[in-house]
């Protein structure tokens, strides 16, 4: 599927070609900080299918975990998290599928790195919801 994406001021802006079946949500400890919230969902785009299109990330390298160095992808004006890959070799892009337009077509097939998922995930559809921001 084709996507595109851009940064929340706009600076930002990129396209990729991405497999459905591989949009994921991450609950590692990570994602939980660098978003503020309790997980991000990620689908990656290979290096050839993934260009952009106006401005330039900053970048700053992880240690995940895992071990791995990971390079951290964002917008240096407003923040947004753009992707992240390995900090040499790059030839995958864990995408935003927040940062991304079709973001209500990529629904996640899988979820990774459960053991750091927050215990009361599964509670929420029985929270009271509201459509819009309550006056």
């Amino acid at each position: 599927m084709h996507v595109t994406g851009a940064c929340h001021c706009g600076q930002i802006r990129y396209e990729a070609e991405i497999d459905l079946a591989a949009v994921a949500i991450c609950h590692c400890t990570d994602c939980q900080k660098i978003t503020g919230s309790s997980f991000r969902v990620n689908v990656p785009a290979k290096k050839e299918n993934f260009k952009m299109l106006a401005g330039e990330p900053k970048t700053y390298v992880k240690t995940a975990e895992s071990g791995a160095k990971r390079l951290q992808a964002f917008c240096g004006h407003c923040g947004t998290s753009i992707y992240a890959t390995t900090e040499v070799d790059q030839k995958v892009f864990g995408l935003r599928v927040g940062a991304l337009d079709q973001r209500q077509q990529l629904v996640p097939q899988k979820q990774i790195w459960c053991d750091s998922a927050m215990p009361w995930l599964g509670k929420i559809t029985t929270l009271p919801s509201v459509a819009k921001q309550p006056t």
